[in-house]
């Protein structure tokens, strides 16, 4: 009998606002853990209510090096690009921008959900591209909820929707520049899974909702809480108790490549950093008309 991936450590989301005022609970970059190659950066927006008028989003923003990975939960939010891309995402709906070369983004609560107010809750997931593609032509895949490909277990308990690799014998409709897995998966109570994953990848789990047991020592972990596994295995095992259970299971192979960054670029030499700052000041990166 195999023996699935043991848990490294357990850290905890911390609570901060960021863009124009939104609360978001982040488990990394934080003083705990800096980065997780070849991940950048995770945040959870919200859950948070707003009442009419009062929905907060991110401005005008540039990004170069990187990729951002937004996942719509609750909410509607509106984005807009220097490149004249634009567009909504909703509930269960996936946009994946890769920013290459640089592009000036902004993420703001869609005006309809705005006037009427309501919850948001979604994640952004940053993810660095490899050495050979930071100065590609910024794209971009949007993939609506019903496009995403859903999988379930044999006993009924497990669904993954597959935002990125393969879950349960189903395959994303993403393309990744770097071997990725990003899956969402609702355990039923009193449901045990024990997912492939594999060795050459470092993964973690991060509970949106309802305590589960993670790894052979059977270890609770509630919701906002990031669980890190060691490479010892190449499956995952988790045991749902009494309640539901909504988790991120997120991986993909480490670049092992330098990362410097600076706010919202994301190089491998404090050159091109400061060669992203100025291709901004010039105005390089584009802007955006509203």
């Amino acid at each position: 009998m195999s023996t699935s991936r043991s848990i490294e450590r357990i850290i905890p989301a911390i609570r901060t606002v960021e863009g124009g005022g939104f609360v978001v609970h982040r488990p990394f970059p934080t003083r705990l853990l800096m980065d997780f190659d070849p991940f950048l950066l995770l945040d959870e927006m919200g859950p948070a209510d707003y009442a009419p008028g009062e929905a907060k989003g991110a401005p005008d923003h540039p990004h170069r090096g990187f990729e951002t990975v937004t996942y719509m939960l609750e909410g509607e939010f509106g984005h807009k690009d220097s490149a004249g891309h634009s567009g909504t995402l909703r509930p269960g709906d996936v946009q994946w921008m890769t920013a290459g070369a640089g592009v000036v983004h902004s993420e703001m609560p869609a005006e309809d959900f705005t006037r009427r107010g309501g919850r948001v809750h979604g994640l952004q997931l940053w993810v660095n591209l490899p050495q050979r593609d930071k100065m590609i032509a910024p794209h971009y895949q949007e993939i609506p909820s019903a496009r995403i490909p859903v999988a379930t277990s044999e006993d009924g308990k497990v669904s993954v929707k597959v935002i990125a690799g393969e879950a349960l014998g189903v395959k994303a409709a993403i393309e990744t520049r770097t071997p990725i897995l990003y899956q969402h998966f609702s355990l039923k109570p009193g449901a045990q899974i024990e997912l492939a994953v594999p060795r050459d990848y470092r993964v973690f789990a991060y509970p949106l909702s309802g305590t589960a047991l993670y790894g052979p020592q059977s270890q609770p972990v509630r919701a906002q809480q990031m669980v890190v596994f060691r490479d010892d295995s190449d499956t995952i095992a988790v045991t749902a108790g009494d309640e539901p259970v909504e988790l991120l299971l997120i991986g993909g192979v480490p670049l092992k490549e330098p990362v410097v960054r600076y706010g919202p670029f994301v190089m491998n030499t404090e050159e091109e950093i400061r060669q992203a700052v100025v291709d901004y000041q010039a105005g390089r990166m584009g802007a955006i008309t509203h």
